[in-house]
């Protein structure tokens, strides 16, 4: 958001009511398919909330405007969760909600950038967002645009070489611009991300190659705004990560006790449950 931003396109509304909408309208949308990647939506709700209405520089009413901070969703199947802040934020019509995974609507299943106002790029291809991040800001530098870049990934994409590459890059380049949020929720297809490479604590291996490292509960407001804040804030020429250990389907405590959750199946007569779930620890 900045000085430029039409008056009243924001409230005063709090970060923790934010990341209660942005569940509730991921929540709608699973609801209008009977299914989706709603355990990473309501999980990450937390970390969009404070990305994009306490950290992030962009304008509403001008997805493309030069001077945004770039927002990158390399993981393609948390697209659901990143409509949700969209229309949150004002850059996609809420109205849309119920044409999500339909023929024709700019709210495909998986994201495409081509699609959707407001999606940088077209994730999926698990470890590449980085790479791209990277090269983002090595191109605003050059422009001497001062925005950042930031780059959502799952922890699964700790498992890509291509993700490491990226990492060296990033040191070699000096991109102080770029801040790579990593959702550690613990869950792959194929079972806990604890089981396959990610066995060990993360920040030290980033701050071994030369980043500054974060690792905070991603889902405690007030250690995201901190974290947030202190990697843009760092005056140090190095790049940021913060890894953000999330809790699937937060929100809603029937799902979170669920032993799968990388794919929730949600029975028809369970969405409205969920809702009404999710109801109850409205904040006030």
């Amino acid at each position: 958001m900045t000085a430029e931003t039409p008056p009243g396109a924001f409230s005063n509304m709090s970060l923790e009511m934010r990341a209660w909408n942005i569940r509730r309208k991921a929540l709608l949308m699973g609801e209008v398919q009977g299914q989706g990647y709603i355990g990473q939506a309501l999980g990450v709700a937390d970390v969009l909330a404070t990305s994009y209405f306490h950290a992030m520089d962009f304008q509403p009413e001008d997805p493309e405007w030069e001077g945004r901070d770039r927002f990158l969703l390399s993981i393609g199947h948390y697209a659901i969760a990143l409509y949700a802040v969209l229309m949150e934020a004002g850059i996609l019509p809420e109205e849309e909600l119920e044409t999500y995974g339909m023929d024709d609507s700019r709210m495909p299943m998986s994201g495409m950038a081509s699609y959707t106002p407001g999606m940088e790029i077209t994730g999926g291809s698990l470890g590449h967002g980085l790479g791209i991040a990277v090269g983002m800001a090595m191109g605003l530098k050059r422009k001497k645009n001062p925005a950042f870049v930031y780059n959502l990934m799952s922890d699964g994409e700790l498992g890509e070489g291509s993700t490491w590459e990226a990492v060296m890059s990033a040191v070699q380049w000096k991109l102080d611009n770029l801040i790579c949020i990593v959702d550690f929720n613990n869950q792959q297809a194929d079972g806990p991300t604890r089981d396959a490479l990610a066995v060990g604590a993360e920040a030290p291996k980033w701050e071994a190659f030369g980043w500054f490292a974060q690792e905070v509960d991603g889902n405690d407001l007030d250690a995201l705004v901190a974290a947030f804040d202190a990697a843009r804030d760092l005056t140090d020429a190095r790049p940021r990560v913060i890894i953000c250990n999330t809790t699937m389907c937060k929100g809603v405590d029937f799902l979170e006790a669920r032993e799968i959750t990388h794919f929730v199946r949600v029975e028809a007569d369970e969405w409205s449950k969920a809702l009404a779930k999710l109801e109850e620890g409205k904040p006030q």
